[in-house]
């Protein structure tokens, strides 16, 4: 997926459809998550699509619940669902910021000078 090091820099072209492929995985990511967190919370908790949409939103945006939990397997679930969704948010971040970390280190790489084998 990334070029070698050895290899040319890829075109801003290139590079901007790289971009864009890794934004549209964290979003699918998110999503999916955000209808995860919207399952557990309506079949688990027995609230509304919109209120489970809410409080899976509020959990995976990192503001914690907005309704009272009352069952003690919504209670798991969100225990859960809120770990979960920390380490959702780092890994959708390090997809987006991969393309140009990537980029940002081959660039330094090419512009070093050739080290002398001998």
């Amino acid at each position: 997926m990334y070029e070698h090091y050895s290899q040319p820099l890829i075109s801003v072209g290139a590079y901007l459809k790289r971009q864009g492929l890794h934004a549209a995985a964290a979003v699918l990511m998110i999503a999916g998550s955000l209808f995860l967190g919207m399952a557990g919370y309506h079949w688990l908790e027995g609230l509304s699509w919109t209120d489970a949409l809410v409080n899976a939103a509020m959990i995976l945006g990192g503001m914690g619940p907005v309704n009272a939990l009352q069952t003690r397997a919504g209670k798991v679930f969100a225990s859960f669902y809120a770990l979960y969704s920390g380490i959702v948010f780092l890994i959708a971040a390090g997809v987006v910021f991969a393309p140009a970390f990537h980029r940002f280190l081959h660039k330094f790489h090419l512009e070093e000078e050739p080290k002398d084998p001998s």
